[in-house]
């Protein structure tokens, strides 16, 4: 039956989706959006960026900071992030601080992304705003080794003790999550060493995830085989008595993924259509809420048709929409529509909100403008959303 006090939702009430931006900063998005909407001023603009980073031609950092930067990140430490995880909070949106620096490859760099994670947590500990910490495995371990685990491959002794230290650097994570209660996603990555991330995000699950789940892993719809692999993660936590995370998403390595398969001679694993990776999206969603009692999801989308389904699985299957198995997440700076009205509504919701050293988050802001212009109609959509308040606001 569904559920008598969840409110109707329309993700088009503008006056919801931007009731915490002014005029002027609403102006300031329409030009972003509007320059974000040309794909070849975006690749231009990004070359021209990189380039007055290298050279510190004098304002470069100001001014990307000022546009790009802020609008999608937090800041540039976890100290400049509190004003947008209280400004978030207000609305009822949590934050999942997402520490976006690409390491260095090496254990100085993977000791100081460990100690980075920490002190989310640490602050998402003491904050009622913030619900989940995010990590990388790769941001912790060398990539060669994973790579190495899946083919099968014997790690020699170095190998051996670099992925003992990465295991390591793993447990210290997911045990200050557990010890603190705070929710900690795994990343998902790049097919050829995903297999060697599920192991051991199941191995922190079966360690971690007896009272509720703390440890949760991310699964990439746009890939073909991974509804079958999350209903076999959730039939070895049932088997393992304990409870399964698990973040759903549709992708973010379309390109690389084929053009690697390529390269090496195996099988493509992305869905052949964006309708099979819509289709197998709404399935996995339908599975989790069906099985809601040892699955908790995280819906990480900005696909309304799938927000909306969400809503409508929790109601007839007479879920309260505040039920603390289920959330919605959406990337800071995009989808505020889905995002403000999910919260006003009171489902769970939060934002994914990276931040780190404007010239160390370059590289995803660059990812992130160019996926926006390829996503078919996403930037489009902004734009026309931030026009359709600015009209209801006569400016």
């Amino acid at each position: 039956m569904p559920h008598p006090q969840a409110p109707p939702i329309s993700f088009e009430d503008t006056a919801v989706a931007f009731a915490s931006r002014s005029n002027g900063e609403l102006r300031k998005m329409y030009a972003l959006f509007a320059a974000m909407n040309n794909s070849s001023l975006v690749k231009a603009g990004g070359g021209l960026m990189k380039k007055a980073l290298k050279w510190h031609l004098p304002g470069t950092k100001f001014l990307i900071k000022k546009s790009i930067f802020e609008h999608f990140c937090g800041g540039e430490t976890i100290q400049e992030c509190l004003p947008v995880i209280q400004e978030l909070g207000r609305f009822n949106i949590g934050t999942i601080l997402d520490y976006s620096v690409e390491g260095e490859g090496n254990d100085q760099s993977f000791d100081d992304t460990t100690t980075e994670i920490l002190a989310t947590l640490d602050l998402a500990h003491r904050s009622k705003h913030i619900p989940f910490s995010v990590f990388k495995v790769t941001g912790v371990g060398v990539v060669a080794t994973l790579e190495k685990i899946q083919a099968g491959h014997e790690l020699s002794e170095a190998e051996q003790s670099s992925f003992d230290r990465t295991v390591k650097r793993v447990n210290a994570i997911c045990a200050r999550a557990h010890q603190y209660g705070v929710r900690v996603f795994f990343d998902a990555e790049e097919s050829w060493f995903q297999d060697t991330i599920d192991d051991l995000a199941y191995q922190m699950m079966q360690r971690y995830n007896r009272e509720s789940a703390i440890v949760w892993n991310t699964y990439q719809l746009y890939r073909h085989d991974r509804l079958l692999a999350l209903e076999a993660a959730a039939d070895a936590a049932v088997a393992g008595g304990y409870h399964l995370g698990a973040k759903l998403v549709r992708g973010a390595y379309m390109e690389k993924e084929a053009r690697t398969a390529s390269q090496q001679g195996r099988p493509n694993p992305i869905n052949p259509t964006k309708a099979a990776t819509d289709a197998l999206y709404n399935e996995a969603l339908t599975y989790c809420v069906e099985h809601v009692d040892h699955i908790s999801v995280c819906a990480g989308t900005h696909n309304e048709a799938s927000s909306l389904l969400l809503t409508h699985l929790m109601q007839s299957h007479g879920l309260r929409p505040s039920d603390p198995r289920i959330w919605f997440a959406q990337l800071y700076g995009m989808s505020d529509n889905l995002s403000y009205n999910l919260a006003n509504a009171d489902y769970n919701t939060a934002k994914y909100v990276p931040y780190g050293p404007v010239e160390a988050v370059m590289p995803y802001l660059l990812r992130r403008a160019d996926e926006n212009t390829a996503i078919a109609g996403q930037t489009s959509r902004e734009f026309r959303l931030i026009q359709q308040e600015m009209t209801r606001r006569r400016m």
